[in-house]
Formats: C-alpha cells, sequence, structure tokens
C-alpha cells in the first residue's frame, strides 16, 4: 500500500489515519472546498497560519493547505474541469479501488504548485463527480483512493495524486463559506444537478457559447425552474450561481 504521496513539482507528503473531519462544499463557484473558514477574512488568516499550493494573482491552481506546525493536511480546495470526458472514456475508468480513509504529513515545509485537473468524469445521474489530471490517466489501473474527507478522495496512480472524486455531489451543493444542509436533497435538485453541469461542462457549453438555440432555451428553462423551486432553497441559489455567468452573458440571446 502506497504511504507516500507525489504531488506536481515533486512535491511529497506521506499518508496519515487521521482524515480531515470537515464536511466538503461543491459551491457555486465550480470548486469542491474543504474548508475550515466561514468567511474571506477567516480564509486569510488560513493562508497566512499555512503552507502548500494555492491560488496567486491569475494563476489558479487546486488548494492544499498544511499547517506550519504539525505539516498536517488542514484545508483543500479542488476545482472542476469544463471538459467533460465522453461517455466511452468514462467507461474506461479504472475499477476505483474502496477508499482509504487517510490524511497527509507534509515531507518538508515549503510551498509548491498543484495543478487543477483537466477531465471530468460524470457517473451516471452524477452520483460521483471525478477530476482526472488528464485522458491518460484512463491508460492504468489506480493504486488507491485516498479518502481525505467525508465523501472526498484522493485518486493515485504509480505513487502520484492524479485526481481527486466526489462522492454525492448533489449533498454537498452549497454557496462559498457556507455549509451545505444536512438533509438530503430534493429529487428536483438532483435533475437540476445534472441539468446544469451539461450546461457548463462540454459539449453543451460549447453550444450556449455559440448561441445554438436549443442550449440557450435549456439554460433559460433551468434559471427559471431553479428560481421557482420552493424546496432546498440553499442548493438551488448554488446552482442559480453555477450557471448565473451563463445566463447574464448568453440567456438573453
Amino acid at each position: 500500500m502506497t504511504t507516500k504521496l507525489t504531488f506536481d513539482g515533486d512535491w511529497r507528503a506521506t499518508l496519515t489515519d487521521e482524515p480531515m473531519r470537515i464536511t466538503p462544499r461543491f459551491t457555486g463557484d465550480a470548486s469542491v472546498d474543504i474548508a475550515p473558514y466561514a468567511d474571506v477574512a477567516e480564509r486569510e488568516r488560513c493562508l497566512a497560519d499555512t503552507f502548500g499550493s494555492q491560488e496567486v494573482l491569475w494563476d489558479a491552481p487546486d488548494v492544499l493547505r498544511f499547517d506550519t506546525d504539525s505539516r498536517e493536511l488542514v484545508a483543500a480546495q479542488f476545482h472542476w474541469p469544463e471538459e467533460s470526458a465522453s461517455a466511452a472514456e468514462v467507461a474506461r475508468l479504472p475499477l476505483l479501488p474502496e477508499v482509504r480513509p487517510g490524511g497527509l504529513r507534509a515531507d518538508e515545509a515549503r510551498d509548491f504548485r498543484h495543478e487543477r485537473c483537466s477531465v471530468l468524469c460524470r457517473a451516471p445521474g452524477d452520483a460521483v463527480l471525478t477530476g482526472l489530471r488528464d485522458l491518460d490517466v484512463l491508460d492504468e489501473p489506480l493504486d488507491a483512493r485516498i479518502g481525505i474527507a467525508p465523501d472526498v478522495a484522493l485518486l493515485v496512480q504509480r505513487g502520484a495524486v492524479v485526481g481527486w472524486s466526489l462522492t454525492d455531489p448533489a449533498q454537498y451543493l452549497t454557496s462559498s463559506f457556507i455549509d451545505p444542509d444536512p438533509g438530503p436533497p430534493s429529487p428536483a435538485t438532483r435533475r437540476l444537478l445534472t441539468e446544469c453541469l451539461d450546461l457548463v461542462t462540454t459539449p453543451v457549453v460549447e453550444d450556449v457559447v455559440d448561441g445554438e438555440p436549443a442550449a440557450l432555451a435549456r439554460l433559460r428553462a433551468a434559471d427559471e425552474a431553479l428560481r421557482d423551486q420552493r424546496e432546498d432553497r440553499h442548493r438551488a441559489d448554488a446552482l442559480l450561481q453555477l450557471i448565473a455567468t451563463y445566463v447574464e452573458d448568453y440567456g438573453n440571446g
């Protein structure tokens, strides 16, 4: 079993037996956040007190932050890709090993940069979202899935971190800095999650940008359905945020 993980730039961490106990947030900002902070000020303090990979100006890699003293992983943010794998490519996704819960301890206290994933694999019904470094990951089996937080795992291949997965993303839909509703998502929310993900990822997003009438009709219909939805409002608002830029830029086309 792998005990050392390599990230971009030959940066390494050692597995521990203590995953983060933080509920993930699947946000309308198109990211999966595992964060101990509840507002911008707390986020800035967290960044100041930790080291690792972080966004800088226009550069937005995935974020992994480690405590300065213990070198333990204390926060993470994974951006999900706009490019979706085709059904044929998703079918090639290696059989995922059982998740092993675990944390990370940095081998050394220094900053690094971990590139965001480029391809999104969507399981049927969007029951699981998987971000992959690239499609080459599909050519070999995975070594492990390390569950660093509830329903969030790192994908490991040849000892290197090559992606992440989020199980039941509808459960964790929320706005930035707000913990998700602990109750189950409504069936309408699950359907609209799939529709919104279709609209903001390839190939449908290309039709939206090109002004294809059918795609724009779907965009407007999703926006209207989310605004009219009375139940599960926090999750509906997160999905509205997810498609907001497209509605503003193309919804009146």
